[in-house]
């Protein structure tokens, strides 16, 4: 390890332990307490909401096996993008990279607003102080990353522990004081086409729940042993995402009966308080406090790794490539959370605007990751390959294709979405003709 005060080097002192909190701590958020209320008013039936969850956590396991094989091959930073710039080129890396960036910085901004929502609840001296508090947030995220690898790697499994010890409370105390809830009750789905519109939705959610199960790959690179751990470390971590949210679906549906739950825009807090009270439900609220904390901690630290991998590949400016005497991409983060906070300062509604665009752009790179699997077996057959997807082509082909219906029903909801991801496109190939064609960017 370099002890100058900046290197283009990243540290490989990550394991498997830091795999498995990053995927908890990217994943589990506020969608898994909020979502049970709406798929439960479209479907009203708690075994085909159960069975929609186990389809999806299906998808992220297989998703698993088709980003080992491209993580472990192509070792580099900032997941997406390494792939698809090694399949697909330049522009596509480029592209692919640039919009995982921005998604993801429009979600801190947006994660971070609603995590000052949840301050001003709990500590009233903060209301309507919330563009303050969201900056405030991330300036201290972004003071904590200038401290190193190392502890952001601590902290992130320290973060992803407590959360999931606290679901694992609710979920106890559902079991011990629930009394059936919708499990007891004579099921009434809808039929025909208002039955598949209701799944298209629910699935829709609960994908948007998932994501988040490819977090780790972002930091392979990084990782110490990562043909050893990696498997290790993403099987265990969608596994545990899996199961808790699964049994808190079960949980929530054993304690609320389908007129309370269907009508609930917090399912997990209304089910706290119908066992003990309104004065519970403060718990709920720190609790999707602390999740929504503990996944912009990881934003802040996996999105820089984007710039960084693009910079180095000459496909951003040299600067974002810099990684400072603790082993963080330290100019890679000032730009993430600086451009995070700019966009805070814009208002609210831009920011709503902007995470319905980052949802397509997310979604997007899945379609792009598993592309690019299928097309380096044919255009690279003999790269070393650690890992392999499971039961390629078929595995990799099946989740291109939900991946596209995904995509389709993202647009189908947002459908001006579409226009403004159009003129991004043609904004970037024109930033990428312009600055990034004939020679290496630098400041």
């Amino acid at each position: 390890m370099s002890k100058n005060k900046t290197t283009n080097q990243l540290w490989k002192v990550l394991g498997t332990g830091f795999g498995v909190a990053v995927t908890l701590g990217g994943t589990v958020g506020t969608g898994i307490l909020r979502k049970p209320g709406p798929i439960a008013d479209q479907l009203a039936n708690p075994y085909l909401i159960i069975g929609l969850w186990l389809l999806v956590a299906a998808y992220a396991l297989l998703g698993i096996s088709t980003v080992l094989e491209l993580s472990l091959s192509i070792p580099k930073a900032g997941a997406w993008y390494g792939y698809a710039e090694r399949a697909f080129g330049r522009y596509i890396g480029f592209l692919v990279g640039i919009s995982s960036w921005l998604g993801t910085v429009t979600a801190l901004a947006f994660g971070s607003y609603t995590f000052s929502e949840y301050v001003g609840i709990l500590f009233p001296f903060f209301e309507h102080q919330e563009n303050y508090v969201a900056v405030g947030t991330l300036a201290l995220l972004w003071f904590f990353h200038q401290l190193g690898v190392v502890m952001a790697g601590k902290s992130q499994e320290w973060l992803s522990g407590i959360k999931a010890l606290a679901l694992l409370a609710f979920i106890i105390l559902c079991f011990a004081y629930g009394s059936g809830g919708m499990w007891h009750e004579a099921s009434a789905s809808p039929k025909g086409l208002p039955l598949w519109s209701g799944i298209m939705t629910a699935l829709l959610s609960i994908f948007y729940a998932f994501d988040g199960w490819h977090t780790a790959a972002y930091f392979t690179e990084e990782n110490a042993d990562p043909v050893k751990s990696m498997p290790k470390s993403m099987y265990i971590g969608v596994i545990s995402v899996a199961t808790i949210y699964l049994f808190i679906n079960i949980a929530i549906l054993y304690v609320l009966p389908l007129e309370e739950v269907r009508h609930s825009k917090l399912a997990a807090a209304d089910a706290i308080t119908l066992l003990f009270g309104a004065s519970t439900g403060k718990w709920i609220t720190a609790f999707l406090a602390l999740s929504i904390f503990g996944i912009l901690n990881t934003q802040v630290m996996f999105a820089p790794r984007v710039l960084y991998s693009m910079s180095r590949d000459g496909l951003f400016w040299k600067k974002a490539s810099e990684v400072n005497a603790v082993g963080s991409p330290s100019f890679a983060t000032h730009l993430t959370v600086g451009i995070s906070c700019l966009l805070l300062l814009t208002g609210k509604n831009l920011n709503e605007r902007l995470s319905d665009i980052a949802t397509f752009f997310f979604v997007a790179s899945y379609i792009s990751g598993f592309s690019s699997l299928l097309r380096l077996r044919q255009t690279e057959p003999h790269l070393h390959r650690p890992y392999k997807a499971w039961a390629y082509p078929y595995v990799p082909s099946l989740l291109l294709f939900i991946s596209v219906l995904f995509l389709a029903g993202t647009l189908i909801q947002n459908p001006l979405s579409g226009i403004y991801v159009l003129f991004f496109i043609v904004g970037t190939y024109v930033l990428y003709r312009s600055l990034f064609t004939s020679k290496k960017p630098d400041f």
